[in-house]
């Protein structure tokens, strides 16, 4: 084994190029054009929103947490990437559903596509199982779990503020990399109302399988979670001063956080 073969056992990244005179492997080449076909997917095609749907509603049915399917103030995928800001408004029809549950709870979870359809479709229910049952554990109060379509990270703002939630989660498909069109991302901001700037939120990022596992991801939200809401912040102002102990812990299914 050569000291390359020992880099790529730690790394998706592009090291150690097969080449032939002066030109890469049709191998590589053709590795490197499917990995972009499939970050182009995950940005252009949209997440099975009905079959998510589907699959949230069981994992929220023994507390009865309702799954609602809202949309911004975007039409379609060509509008949702040249105008950021429509994806952080909520469409008027949803904002009246929103409204209608109105109340006092500790946490909303918003799931945004985001830029990565692939991210939801594959991600978002495993790492939702995982984070609810932390949730229950710690006896925090959860509001509806809210599907996204269109949206931007900012749209937790919105979405919390009308629930009246001490914490917004936001769970979004991540922009894709050539060797990681399934990342999803979580952002975390304490009392969220619009117009909140992406200072004031914490972020966790490339949630995947093979990236930061979701065992451990759960772990370093809840930890964010129960920091921000007994220190009131999030943000700049909320340092991550998790043990790595306390991570490596997570990993062990007896016990996410103790």
């Amino acid at each position: 084994m050569t000291f390359l073969d020992e880099w790529k056992q730690f790394s998706n990244a592009r090291i150690g190029l097969t080449r032939f005179g002066g030109s890469i492997s049709t191998k590589e080449v053709l590795r490197f054009r499917l990995d972009h076909a499939r970050a182009r997917d995950a940005v252009l095609l949209s997440p099975n929103f009905i079959q998510l749907q589907e699959d949230l509603g069981v994992l929220g049915k023994p507390k009865k947490i309702p799954t609602l399917f809202v949309e911004t103030k975007v039409h379609s995928k060509e509008e949702y990437l040249l105008r950021p800001d429509l994806g952080k408004k909520l469409s008027s029809q949803s904002h009246e559903l929103l409204q209608s549950l109105a109340g006092d709870c500790d946490l909303v979870i918003a799931c945004v596509d985001g830029l990565s359809a692939k991210a939801l479709d594959e991600n978002l229910v495993p790492f939702l199982k995982i984070l609810m049952s932390a949730i229950e554990n710690k006896g925090l109060t959860l509001g509806p779990l809210v599907l996204v379509k269109g949206g931007r990270v900012a749209i937790g703002d919105e979405i919390g503020e009308i629930l009246n939630t001490k914490v917004s989660i936001v769970v979004i498909g991540e922009r894709p990399g050539l060797s990681s069109a399934d990342s999803l991302g979580v952002y975390i901001t304490y009392s969220p109302q619009v117009g909140k700037t992406d200072e004031s939120r914490n972020c966790i990022s490339n949630i995947r399988p093979t990236g930061f596992g979701f065992e451990s991801a759960v772990a370093k939200t809840m930890y964010l979670i129960e920091e921000s809401i007994r220190r009131k912040i999030s943000g700049v102002e909320l340092k991550d001063e998790m043990p790595p102990e306390f991570l490596l812990k997570s990993k062990d299914n007896s016990s996410l956080i103790d």
